[in-house]
């Protein structure tokens, strides 16, 4: 994700430990040891060993259901259908007069209900991202045949929940800090701090279905939902959990959502034709659009999935996470970051660069973070000739803390179903984006391998692999 820089907060130098002003206590062997640690991981993809991947069904971790709220509703498949057919759901914003904001259009969430997933008492207190989140939960765990009186079926003491945002409970918080300067401190709600703190998604998702295990919330800005699968899937290789409902939530189209990401220069301002504004790798891109949701999948030991007669729509197969370490919104332009990441994935896959020929880019359509997506993937493949790349933010903009989360659950459809969905708005293709975007059109595809890419601002990377169950 990029923005504008900050006066300010310079970025520092892309190698960190090579400045002008060097204090003669840094010159010598130990600093030197430590300068190119992002380009040696990134070189050192010819002298790993063949990679194994793991074989013990207590540590393959499994994708049993999947659950979402999305601007194309709340279906996984009515879902994906609609991003094959390259429906853009962006439009204009009607949730609040936004007529004088410089961006007037998003991927905002129409005609959405929380009925029969949450507390007719608790749903009018709760902010949309929590609800966005319990419903994303609930309908996942339905998916993966664990509704009602079948979570029986699950020690409560070994089922968890990693499930994150990037911002939280944004609403409450924005309506707490207006009623105490329009009406003063006696008429703030008590509410107000347990519905705004970032963790109260997961602590509602897990009091309301009773999963006592690891319960927690990561926070790393657009990076969020893929930390989550990474945290919770270690959880499961380490024996500490059988089961952990992960992914992320986000509900930032309000007022000073808008207002903040637009002060920075983040948006497009293509406001006479919003369902193109969204235009990963196209030279005219002008910014990302917003957008909102949750996207969670219910990940799972083989061994308990096999028990339990569970439906398996998927294996993860490793994640990593890293820091650029560089500005608090731009990213490295280089990549080499993105690259030591993609690299430190496919190791704790037991991957090989072969064997990947699909790759769900982070790709906002911002001017800077999509070319630094790029680069860093060509550092690591360097025969592109079968790899895919597409962008779901295309379609449904950027949904911050979520976004990992939507793109997660394109990622495992596009491997059950054969076909990528397009890119859409590839107008006119950067010339250094010479790789197969999905151009407009869905395509074909047997997926072996495929990888998530999520970065946030704060420099922070994190992706996933993912691949079709095979026993």
């Amino acid at each position: 994700m990029q923005a504008v820089h900050s006066p300010t907060l310079n970025p520092s130098p892309l190698d960190p430990f090579r400045t002008r002003n060097r204090s003669p206590f840094l010159v010598g062997a130990a600093p030197k040891s430590r300068r190119r640690v992002c380009v040696v991981a990134a070189s050192a993809a010819s002298t790993v060993g063949a990679p194994k991947r793991e074989k013990d069904p207590k540590k393959r971790v499994v994708i049993t259901g999947m659950g979402l709220v999305s601007v194309f509703g709340n279906d996984v498949d009515a879902y994906y259908d609609r991003l094959l057919c390259g429906e853009s759901g962006i439009t204009l914003i009607d949730r609040f007069d936004a007529s004088e904001f410089p961006t007037r259009f998003g991927g905002q969430i129409r005609g959405f209900s929380s009925e029969g997933y949450v507390n007719p008492k608790n749903d009018k207190r709760l902010d949309d991202g929590f609800r966005y989140c319990i419903v994303a939960g609930k309908r996942a765990l339905q998916d993966a045949g664990l509704r009602g009186d079948q979570r029986s079926k699950v020690d409560k003491a070994r089922a968890g929940v990693v499930v994150g945002a990037g911002i939280g409970g944004l609403t409450t918080l924005s309506d707490g800090v207006q009623t105490l300067l329009e009406r003063r401190q006696r008429k703030i709600t008590p509410f107000f701090v347990p519905y705004s703190i970032t963790n109260m998604g997961s602590a509602l998702l897990a009091a309301d279905i009773g999963f006592m295990g690891p319960v927690y919330c990561i926070s790393a800005a657009c990076a969020t939902s893929n930390y989550c699968f990474y945290a919770a899937a270690n959880h499961i290789r380490r024996g500490q959990a059988d089961v952990v409902l992960a992914g992320g939530y986000e509900a930032g189209i309000i007022p000073i959502g808008l207002g903040s990401l637009a002060a920075c220069r983040a948006l497009s301002q293509r406001n006479d034709d919003p369902k193109t504004a969204s235009r990963p790798w196209d030279k005219d891109r002008d910014g990302l659009v917003v957008g909102e949701g949750a996207g969670i999948l219910v990940m799972e030991s083989l061994e308990h999935a096999m028990k339990r007669g569970a439906p398996i729509v998927g294996e993860y197969l490793g994640g990593a996470i890293n820091c650029d370490a560089y500005h608090m919104s731009n990213p490295r332009a280089d990549g080499v970051c993105v690259s030591s990441c993609i690299l430190s994935c496919l190791e704790d896959a037991g991957v090989s660069l072969e064997e990947v020929n699909y790759i769900n880019a982070h790709a906002t359509s911002t001017v800077v973070g999509d070319l630094a997506e790029i680069k860093g993937i060509k550092k690591v493949f360097k025969n592109t000739s079968e790899l895919k790349i597409n962008a779901t933010k295309s379609m449904i903009g950027h949904s911050f803390g979520a976004a990992g989360g939507l793109e997660a659950i394109a990622t495992v459809k596009a491997i059950q179903r054969g076909w990528l969905h397009p890119s859409i708005n590839q107008f006119n293709l950067e010339p250094s984006v010479d790789l197969d975007t999905v151009a407009n059109v869905k395509q074909q595809h047997a997926v072996n391998v495929a990888i998530s890419n999520s970065f946030g601002f704060g420099g922070h990377n994190s992706v996933v692999a993912f691949t079709g169950f095979k026993p």
